[in-house]
């Protein structure tokens, strides 16, 4: 794989005071411990403008977050810019930091959702969950797996083509 094929940004957001809402950036802080070259990892509370410029700088842009309705462990499935007419500046989705990035930068990486499956969210506490915290982990090992194999596209095609994860033996 070409250095330019593995340039990966990882950002991972949400609220690690809200419980499982701190999926992502416990991600993020799991994936750069283990220093995997070619990615960069970032982690915020919540997407802004300011994404576009680090977005814009990289080949493959994957967003991880929680999530509180999607499959067990995670889902994971490319997505494509897509401008809104109104935004605020403290928050925007992730299609939108890839439109900015292309506006702003005439940039257009690969984009990518993560959303790790997530099932307290309203207690004020810093702490996953156990069973957020095993999806989390199996997260990471699919990361690796993805990012080792570099054919980002395939991988989601193929991971939403399948049966549900819970099915699953194996990711």
């Amino acid at each position: 794989m070409s250095e330019q094929a593995n340039k990966v940004l990882l950002i991972g957001y949400g609220n690690p005071g809200r419980r499982d809402d701190g999926l992502g950036p416990a991600l993020a802080e799991a994936v750069e411990k283990l220093n995997i070259p070619g990615v960069t990892v970032d982690a915020n509370y919540q997407l802004s403008v300011e994404d576009a410029e680090a977005v814009a700088n990289h080949q493959v842009v994957i967003f991880a977050d929680a999530d509180s309705s999607g499959p067990e462990p995670f889902s994971f499935r490319a997505i494509e810019p897509r401008a809104y007419l109104s935004f605020s500046s403290h928050s925007l989705d992730p299609a939108a930091v890839l439109a900015l990035a292309n506006d702003l930068f005439g940039a257009r990486p690969e984009g990518y959702l993560f959303g790790i499956r997530g099932y307290e969210f309203d207690e004020l506490r810093e702490a996953l969950t156990e069973k957020a915290r095993a999806n989390m982990e199996r997260a990471v090992d699919f990361l690796q797996s993805l990012v080792a194999k570099g054919s980002f596209r395939r991988m989601a095609a193929d991971f939403n083509r399948t049966t549900p994860l819970h099915n699953k033996e194996e990711i």
